[in-house]
């Protein structure tokens, strides 16, 4: 139909493992989602795999999969992604990594013996992230390196004539002592050891142990790549489309396939962003602004998982379902809008592991002219008894256009 339109609603991480403190079931089982559960009356249920096989389980490679995109063919390394989101001019020849200013533990003197605490520092914010980037950068910024301030603790350096190396993401090393995982790369290793001599005693962190807040005393380099070609959405799929995110990596997939963008303020990735900012800004560009297609990602879930809060991370779903989804369902309702609704996780974050794993997500495909009543709830368990099944989660996009 000519005037019909398109949203996916990704909450980051959403997928998770039955919980024993959650009556053995998942934080999205358990959590009060009514909109959710109203929905998937007159949706279809399933299950997608977002991770192609042999791939990591990043939330880099499952959303460009969710978007449409083959990661097989056009992912070239996570930092690309979000240096396209900062305006970063990168050169066919440079590299670019990411960034986090982590928090390690300080006890021990040697830094091969720290742990790694907190990939994000308590969620710094950019403000006092930018300031301490900054510290950084007046020590350790070369021709050959070069520091850019993304959002919150997501930053980037740019290696001018490097090469993609091996690097593990922080958060999957949460509770280790960081040693083994340094880079091969003895220059980047010394660029990380000095970036936690310059930070340590940073009078921004003084100020944060003194609020029980965790210290941004280390920058941790990972997701390195080369300059990301993607094909333009609107070529690809016909449809003029939007991102709506708070995260750097988002935004940068958009830029890389010509999708537009929206800043929206006070929204931060964490569990406290701006959900409703988010609806808004996609009914703006879906019944004002002439988008036929609106990509919502929310962070929070993923983060909660990382953090390994159960609670936070039910909380995050809550929001999601009270905040987000019916804020537009309602909204779209009442203009009488024609739209396709999909809503997945891009791959599970497991609070067990407070990591990403690459197994398959639930979805839930609606269709607001739906009339068919059906007996099932939105939750991993009964998407996976549906029998609906899409093993390619490039090409479920398609689904949603109804290609």
């Amino acid at each position: 139909m000519k005037n019909r339109k398109y949203i996916i609603v990704l909450g980051d991480g959403m997928a998770d493992e039955p919980i024993e403190a959650l009556g053995n079931k998942t934080p999205l089982a358990y959590a009060k989602t009514p909109e959710m559960d109203r929905l998937s009356r007159r949706a279809e249920i399933g299950m997608v795999h977002t991770i192609p096989e042999g791939m990591k389980p990043g939330s880099d490679t499952a959303n460009l999969s969710v978007l449409g995109y083959d990661p097989k063919i056009y992912y070239s390394g996570r930092s690309p992604l979000e240096a396209l989101s900062i305006g970063i001019p990168m050169k066919e020849t440079d590299i670019a990594l990411r960034c986090n200013i982590v928090t390690i533990s300080e006890e021990e003197t040697v830094f091969e013996e720290k742990t790694m605490i907190d990939h994000s520092s308590s969620e710094i914010s950019t403000e006092d992230c930018a300031v301490l980037l900054e510290a950084v950068r007046q020590e350790l910024e070369t021709e050959i390196y070069q520091f850019y301030v993304g959002t919150s603790y997501r930053h980037c350096l740019i290696w001018n004539q490097g090469t993609v190396v091996e690097l593990t993401p922080p958060h999957d090393i949460l509770g280790r002592v960081v040693g083994e995982y340094l880079p091969e790369d003895e220059r980047l290793g010394e660029m990380m050891k000095k970036s936690y001599d310059i930070l340590v005693n940073h009078p921004i962190n003084i100020e944060r142990k003194k609020k029980g807040l965790h210290p941004a005393n280390c920058c941790w380099f990972w997701g390195a790549g080369t300059k990301p070609m993607l094909t333009s959405f609107k070529e690809k799929t016909g449809k003029k489309g939007m991102m709506i995110s708070a995260v750097d990596l988002l935004k940068g997939i958009a830029v890389g396939a010509g999708m537009g963008t929206v800043d929206v303020e006070g929204a931060n990735g964490g569990l406290h962003t701006n959900y409703e900012g988010k609806a808004e800004a996609a009914l703006k560009a879906l019944l004002e602004d002439g988008y036929d297609f609106v990509y919502i990602h929310v962070e929070a879930p993923d983060e909660m998982g990382h953090q390994g809060s159960v609670e936070k991370k039910v909380q995050a779903i809550e929001y999601l379902d009270e905040r987000v989804i019916k804020y537009l369902t309602h909204r779209l309702d009442q203009a009488g809008a024609d739209y396709r609704m999909l809503i997945l996780p891009d791959h599970p974050t497991p609070i067990r592991i407070r990591t990403h794993t690459a197994e398959p997500v639930p979805y839930m495909l609606y269709d607001s002219t739906a009339l068919q009543e059906r007996q099932w709830n939105y939750q991993e368990e009964e998407a996976a008894k549906s029998g609906n099944i899409k093993a390619e989660g490039h090409c479920l996009i398609d689904y949603l256009f109804g290609v």
